[in-house]
């Protein structure tokens, strides 16, 4: 018997690359489903030159001032403002003012010489304790 001679098989040399395509469009899709939720900031509408008042109808605002050395201080309606140390104590207050009164409107009230960065805190904290809009005091413009 002779034995005829023996192909030997090549590897193949190329890439299949469907596999890596699908890992990729599924990556992608996570991506896009989650950059929106990772995304943080605190939504404010920034005052015109000029800003519309309270409605007359509204209940008293619940004001929370902030002074040029960092103070804060929370006065609900004609009530005498009260001083407290640190904002999460304060966003407690504010959020046991709300959960009795739900429609009270929250205003902050900020030196012009606050750091921007306590602004920010103050409304970050007021939203996680669950005040969903808040507003930010503003003086008129001096008219010339």
């Amino acid at each position: 018997m002779s034995a005829a001679p023996r192909k030997r098989r090549r590897p193949v040399a190329e890439i299949n690359v469907v596999p890596y395509i699908d890992v990729m469009l599924v990556l992608l899709i996570i991506f896009m489903v989650t950059a929106p939720l990772i995304t943080q900031g605190v939504k404010v509408d920034l005052p015109k030159q000029s800003s519309e008042p309270l409605p007359p109808d509204s209940k008293p605002a619940a004001v929370v001032s902030i002074t040029k050395e960092g103070d804060y201080f929370l006065q609900v309606g004609s009530k005498k403002a009260e001083q407290y140390d640190d904002v999460a104590t304060l966003a407690a207050v504010v959020k046991a003012q709300r959960e009795v009164e739900p429609a009270t409107p929250v205003v902050i009230r900020g030196d012009g010489a606050v750091p921007y960065a306590k602004v920010v805190q103050l409304m970050g904290t007021l939203q996680g304790a669950g005040v969903d809009d808040v507003g930010l005091m503003t003086d008129p413009p001096e008219e010339k």
